[in-house]
């Protein structure tokens, strides 16, 4: 059989079609026209996050080559570094599509939990359906962004929109609470259990340990099968998960504390501030005292 060559999105494009006022810089492009998405016909990998509602219509793509079908007041969430392939739709359909860069999604949430609760509902659940209330809190949500990215004099046009996506989230995060109290999840295989148990000792534990063999203690199993386990789940390695927590973290304290950078690199168990800086700056291309600077 011949090797499917998968390529990359292209958030650049979906930039390029929305004129002057659909995006921001390299962060988010927003759509209300499908027509004018690159949609994914051929299988491409995911470089940025998507949160798109069905407002008319019916779709249905492959995720990861599993199918899936989108039908009117469901909405989609897929995240980074995930396939997308053979994307069809009736002809009426309608939707709205909110396109965020990974470091965008990263610096706008406040709380390493809020990151994880997200990422793991959207493996699980890629497609939701929604009450009528909730479509159209989401529809008011892009709305309101879509109004205010257009202000393109407004000297705070990216911190009011980062805010309105945040409480966007929040909204969203009510819809997870919802759809699992209500017991719609699917049985967990054995992989998205370990997944899922390894995210949560990331989330209690990544401010004092980094060592992936130290999450498979905790879980009796070896680092190469947590490794293998986690990078066929998620499409990410344990440590670059154990790294994303960490510098989002640091964001969170360098933007909304006081903390001097050295009580930054103790509190997070680096072992002094210039092994911080070293390891800020391979993730986020800056130093911490950069970043904070930046405002």
């Amino acid at each position: 059989m011949e090797k499917k060559f998968i390529r990359d999105t292209n958030l650049q494009l979906a930039k390029e079609l929305m004129g002057h006022t659909g995006f921001i810089e390299d962060d988010i492009v927003l759509s209300d026209d499908p027509s004018k998405l690159p949609m994914a016909t051929e299988a491409r990998r995911m470089t940025f996050i998507l949160i798109a509602l069905c407002q008319q219509g019916e779709a249905r793509y492959t995720l990861d080559t599993v199918e899936h079908v989108v039908k009117q007041d469901d909405v989609i969430i897929i995240t980074d570094r995930h396939v997308v392939d053979n994307f069809l739709s009736s002809p009426d359909l309608k939707g709205l599509f909110i396109m965020l860069s990974v470091k965008f999604f990263y610096e706008m949430m406040r709380n390493v939990s809020d990151v994880s609760s997200l990422l793991l509902f959207a493996k699980s659940h890629p497609v939701v359906s929604l009450s009528g209330r909730e479509a159209g809190v989401f529809a008011n949500y892009f709305s309101l962004l879509k109004e205010k990215m257009a202000e393109i004099d407004n000297h705070f046009r990216r911190e009011v929109t980062r805010t309105l996506l945040l409480a966007m989230f929040y909204d969203l995060s009510n819809v997870i609470y919802r759809v699992q109290q209500g017991g719609m999840g699917r049985r967990q295989l054995r992989a998205d259990a370990i997944f899922t148990r390894f995210i949560q000792l990331v989330e209690e534990n990544f401010r004092k340990e980094r060592r992936v063999s130290w999450y498979a203690k905790q879980m009796c199993i070896t680092a190469k099968y947590l490794s293998e386990t986690v990078k066929q789940v998620s499409k990410r390695t344990p440590n670059e998960w154990i790294d994303s927590y960490v510098t989002l973290e640091v964001r969170v304290l360098l933007k909304n504390s006081t903390k001097a950078i050295k009580e930054i690199a103790l509190e997070l168990n680096f072992p002094n501030q210039s092994f911080l800086g070293k390891f800020f700056k391979e993730h986020v291309g800056m130093s911490p005292s950069a970043y904070r600077k930046k405002g």
